[in-house]
């Protein structure tokens, strides 16, 4: 953990902005936009690019990943600009929080894996890396989205301990939050059920 250096307003501040960054669900308004429905009832209901991906419309796919991880990422580097590690690492939990359970949506958001990925390629970019290689490889492995978010999340505490000791907390909170997040997806992969990559 980084040492606590931040008065709790600069603290509440910094959460207060990475939620708000994290809670703007860029799927449903790209998959909105795109004419492509309301994506909450397509596919897995889920707001997150691979949803998107179901639809067969890859540029909003790929626009719906790049949004949600920047997002991520966005919120780690304005309070870098402005404020101790402490209330960096918190505006990442933060926005993380902000898509797994956003306000506009009933708390009912997305599982946060581009958003995860985009804070840790803000907050220390060898851990951001490697966790995008590792999901990369599980993707390759088993062509499974989810399957591969659970090897880039449980492989980031690794990465942490190597690369930046300071964020081992913190990728341990998110990991264990993308765990319980795909806990439907585990069950549909030990079924052996899990939708493929790419399958509408």
């Amino acid at each position: 953990m980084p040492e606590l250096l931040s008065a709790l307003p600069t603290l509440a501040l910094f959460a207060l902005l990475g939620y708000g960054l994290g809670s703007i669900p860029f799927g449903i308004v790209i998959a909105r936009l795109m004419g492509l429905g309301d994506l909450r009832q397509i596919g897995s209901g889920n707001i997150g690019a691979t949803n998107v991906l179901r639809t067969g419309n890859k540029p909003a796919a790929a626009a719906t990943l790049i949004l949600d991880s920047g997002k991520g990422a966005i919120a780690v580097l304005l309070a870098r600009l402005m404020a101790p590690e402490d209330a960096v690492q918190l505006a990442g939990l933060a926005a993380f929080l902000g898509h797994c359970f956003p306000v506009w949506l009933a708390f009912k958001g997305g599982k946060g894996v581009a958003t995860f990925l985009g804070l840790l390629l803000a907050l220390a970019w060898p851990v951001g890396i490697a966790a995008c290689l590792s999901w990369l490889a599980g993707a390759a492995l088993t062509r499974i989205s989810s399957a591969a978010a659970l090897v880039a999340a449980a492989s980031s505490i690794l990465w942490a301990w190597l690369f930046a000791p300071a964020a081992i907390v913190l990728c341990a909170a998110l990991a264990a939050i993308v765990y319980w997040r795909h806990a439907a997806n585990i069950q549909r992969i030990l079924k052996g059920t899990e939708p493929k990559i790419g399958k509408k």
